[in-house]
């Protein structure tokens, strides 16, 4: 082969590497986080109604609960906000049963600071915790201080602007499959959803918010002159009308002191606690996030140390843009600080199907089992307990 074909062939193999490289599979890795923030608010209800033989009268389980999180990450610090309260109320299916309600509240407020800016490792955190349950004679507060090392990534947008062009791209509003800069310039102007609601206002922001997208394409010579109609209306229907589950990538610990300052049992505050945490979050792939946040806490009083330990492990994967399919194991131990008390474990699978409805209202239907072991023989929760409910979520934001 002489020179001249040796240098084309070269050439040609140069630039087929750099377009293979430009239009490489993007995944929810390659997004850089800037100064983000993402709120998930709900509202769920769940009941079930059993009757038939061996039932003396209707059996019935009602459950309700409110879930807030906002996380605000900035290069500097991450601030999370979380709220929890469950409600219940049942009746079992013996002659005269009663029925029986219960309810808990739970509040936490997180500072984690970075020493480095942007960083991913050391940092140290200041934490607060509130709860009331019912029958209880005080609230629970705690105040915590320690350090960490670590950072979670809130991926969501880069989730969004994955699905935002694989719509377009179906409708042909696209010449190609975008870089994976341009990808990440859309991620970023989704991330600032909020700051478009804040300039622009709740009722004008989308057109802003999409325009600005519309710009990214067109810079990235994707798009000609601007989108049609239909690609407006299709941007619209993916960032507005869909709904995508919160995705995280990354890892931390965290270590610290405490002091309870109040106790649900009307005790004296003042006791300090040893807590420990760690997270770990991985996409799996664009539609599926696996997800794992461990706790424990120590509490030293007049008794032995007593400490509580927990773990939430869940696996969502989103079958379809209006199916999701959430499964989740729920440990929670209870080590007893006194002679006269029994150590508790309680196990719970879930396995959930959501449909959502819009943005805002899906129906969903959960397979559960749980098992509690208290150390009692023969106090009627021995077995394991199954059940299947159907149900209504609200998302509030």
């Amino acid at each position: 082969m002489n020179v001249p074909k040796q240098l084309a062939l070269s050439v040609s193999i140069a630039v087929a590497a750099m377009a293979t490289s430009a239009v490489a599979e993007v995944t929810l890795y390659d997004y850089t986080e800037a100064t983000s923030a993402y709120t998930d608010a709900y509202v769920n209800g769940q009941f079930n109604a059993t009757d038939g033989n061996g039932h003396d009268q209707t059996a019935y389980n009602a459950d309700l609960n409110l879930s807030y999180e906002k996380v605000i990450s900035t290069p500097d610090r991450n601030i999370g906000t979380r709220f929890n309260a469950n409600g219940s109320i049942n009746r079992a299916s013996t002659q005269g049963a009663g029925s029986v309600s219960n309810y808990i509240m739970n509040g936490s407020v997180t500072l984690d600071n970075y020493f480095r800016s942007g960083s991913k490792g050391a940092f140290w955190y200041g934490s607060g915790e509130v709860g009331i349950k019912k029958g209880q004679d005080d609230p629970f507060s705690k105040l915590g201080v320690g350090l960490g090392y670590g950072r979670v990534v809130n991926v969501t947008p880069m989730a969004k602007a994955i699905r935002l062009v694989e719509a377009l791209k179906q409708q042909g509003a696209l010449r190609s499959t975008p870089s994976k800069a341009t990808y990440q310039a859309i991620a970023n102007i989704i991330a600032r959803e909020a700051e478009y609601k804040s300039k622009f206002g709740f009722a004008k922001y989308e057109q802003n918010w999409i325009t600005d997208i519309e710009s990214t394409l067109v810079a990235s010579g994707q798009v000609n002159g601007s989108l049609n109609a239909a690609g407006i209306i299709e941007s619209r229907d993916v960032l507005i009308n869909e709904r995508i589950s919160t995705r995280k990538h990354g890892w931390l610990v965290r270590a610290g002191l405490g002091i309870v300052l109040t106790n649900f049992d009307g005790s004296d505050g003042g006791d300090p606690s040893l807590d420990i945490g760690a997270e770990y979050h991985r996409p799996l792939n664009n539609r599926t996030q696996f997800s794992n946040v461990a706790s424990m806490s120590s509490i030293y009083g007049d008794d032995d140390p007593s400490y509580r330990l927990t773990n939430n492990l869940s696996l969502t994967h989103e079958m379809t843009d209006k199916i999701d399919w959430e499964n989740t194991w729920t440990l929670d131990y209870n080590k007893a600080g006194t002679a006269n008390a029994n150590d508790v474990t309680n196990n719970t699978l879930a396995s959930t199907f959501r449909y959502y409805l819009d943005n805002q209202l899906d129906l969903n239907v959960t397979a559960k089992a749980s098992k509690l072991d208290d150390g009692i023989g023969n106090n009627g929760n021995d077995d394991v307990d199954t059940s299947l409910n159907v149900g209504v979520s609200y998302r509030l934001r």
